[in-house]
């Protein structure tokens, strides 16, 4: 009898050792990761062309795939000098969605009411990222000799709905931003 409680015990133990697993890695942050940016296009248009790897955290994923949108803000500057008060800056919201009835995924840029994408899997969605185009103001079109760029990206968690917004300040899993990639453009 004593044994057959001793193996119940460790079998409860267990159980609950990888329930607290499961919760764990549901509290692990998304990752995004900008892999490339450069200015491109014309002079009196410039873009800027822009590679995002993004993986979602299970409550992130969860929120989109429920029709929440996700808002990305991504921010650019130019400045010869890092903390410089004359710097050139340009924001960009780029919101994910999921359209349940269609079953649809979407991106779009809030900014700019004309550059809607649409997918067919989060895949596709996620894939969309690594070739974002983004327009900028043209004072990025001629910059100076020894400009530096930078651009972050971060989820937006303003834009959530209210009932999110409290768990994604204090929760892990609601971390979602990427480190500042700097560059300087070719003279």
């Amino acid at each position: 009898m004593r044994s057959s409680t001793k193996l119940a015990s460790v079998v409860c133990f267990l159980a609950m050792l990888i329930a607290g697993c499961g919760v764990l890695a549901q509290q692990q942050p998304g990752q995004l990761v900008i892999r490339g940016a450069r200015i491109a296009g014309p002079d009196d248009a410039p873009l800027l062309a822009l590679g995002l790897d993004c993986k979602l955290s299970g409550p992130m994923q969860d929120a989109l795939d429920h029709g929440i949108p996700l808002t990305l803000r991504i921010r650019i500057e130019a400045s010869r000098w890092r903390y410089a008060p004359n710097a050139t800056t340009s924001e960009h919201r780029v919101e994910l969605r999921y359209f349940p009835l269609s079953r649809r995924y979407q991106m779009r840029d809030l900014d700019t009411s004309a550059d809607v994408r649409s997918f067919a899997t989060p895949g596709y969605l996620f894939a969309g990222l690594n070739s974002l185009r983004l327009s900028l103001p043209a004072t990025f079109s001629n910059l100076p000799t020894g400009t530096s760029l930078r651009v972050g990206a971060r989820l937006e968690i303003e834009s959530l709905p209210g009932a999110l917004r409290l768990p994604a300040v204090f929760e892990p899993a609601w971390r979602l931003s990427a480190a500042e990639y700097a560059w300087q453009p070719a003279g």
